[in-house]
């Protein structure tokens, strides 16, 4: 073990285990790397630092006295390294840049932080509510939500729940129409069509077996979710909205849900941060928090 300090810590919990393999299980290692991290240090020192039988370890002599000197040298590191609370404090000081989709954006995170803001003064929140995946890193974007496949390996991402999708539309469009059987019977239909703003084009509708439907002749076009919804709500069309929201509507009778046999699989809920290091306290703190509140 190259790290004298980490092999200090080592030693310091085997000496206060019956032997190596308790010591190994408090520090989550195996018993193999106490074994190797005593024997550096036996083999540098020049002395024994434990006696060993079949029933456990002993410190020797010279290595309780070491013990007892690594122990107060260990303190002093930590001491240097503590972080009082002021110190955390002032950590947390400063901007996070969050991008979320507007479903989360407008209304569930910045109620669901803010118990987090108000604890730490000084700590701004950035919050950039959009439809489209951010760059992390071209927009310094320290924080993401995102609905939907993440494949980017530039990024650290922790699923926190996944969303349903739905076909819907209004009773009174469906009094017209009649409901529709297969996935193709859309395409004579009307439809509403959310649109990429990457791309430009409205975004497909997506069911089981990864089958697709392209809007190609849209009612009604918009790029953001709530006007889509509200003009569903309106009889403008056919519409695959996300189930949080479609449900209320669904529940209320607003909406009915239709082709739900063909329905894919619930889309991934993901809070996203990129992978460049080291990571600000401030961010570390939001983006746990972000995790915590939206699971």
């Amino acid at each position: 073990m190259s790290n004298r300090l980490e092999a200090l810590r080592v030693f310091c919990a085997a000496a206060d285990a019956a032997n190596f393999r308790d010591a190994a299980a408090r520090l989550s290692v195996s018993p193999q790397v106490v074994t190797r991290a005593v024997r550096e240090l036996e083999d540098e020192l020049g002395e024994p630092l434990f006696h060993r039988s079949t029933r456990g370890v002993q410190l020797t002599d010279f290595g309780r006295q070491l013990s007892e000197r690594a122990r107060i040298a260990l303190s002093g590191v930590d001491e240097l390294f503590h972080r009082t609370d002021r110190r955390a404090l002032s950590q947390h000081l400063g901007t996070v840049r969050v991008t979320a989709p507007g479903i989360f954006g407008r209304q569930l995170i910045p109620q669901a932080l803010a118990p987090m803001l108000a604890a730490h003064p000084g700590l701004v929140l950035d919050l950039r509510v959009s439809e489209s995946h951010a760059d992390v890193v071209g927009e310094q974007i320290d924080i993401g939500v995102r609905v939907g496949p993440l494949r980017d390996a530039r990024f650290v991402a922790r699923p926190v729940g996944r969303m349903a999708l739905h076909v819907v539309a209004a009773p009174s469009l469906i009094a017209r129409t009649g409901v529709p059987k297969k996935i193709e019977a859309l395409a004579s239909l009307p439809l509403t069509a959310l649109i990429d703003r990457k791309s430009g084009r409205p975004w497909p509708m997506m069911f089981r077996k990864e089958r697709q439907l392209a809007v190609t002749s849209p009612a009604f076009v918009t790029d953001d979710f709530d006007t889509e919804c509200a003009a569903v709500l309106a009889g403008l069309g056919f519409a695959q909205l996300i189930g949080s929201l479609a449900e209320p509507w669904i529940e209320r009778g607003a909406l009915v849900s239709v082709l739900e046999a063909e329905a894919p699989e619930p889309w991934p809920i993901y809070v996203y941060r990129s992978q460049r290091a080291p990571v600000p306290a401030r961010v570390r703190l939001v983006y746990d928090e972000l995790i915590r509140v939206l699971r």
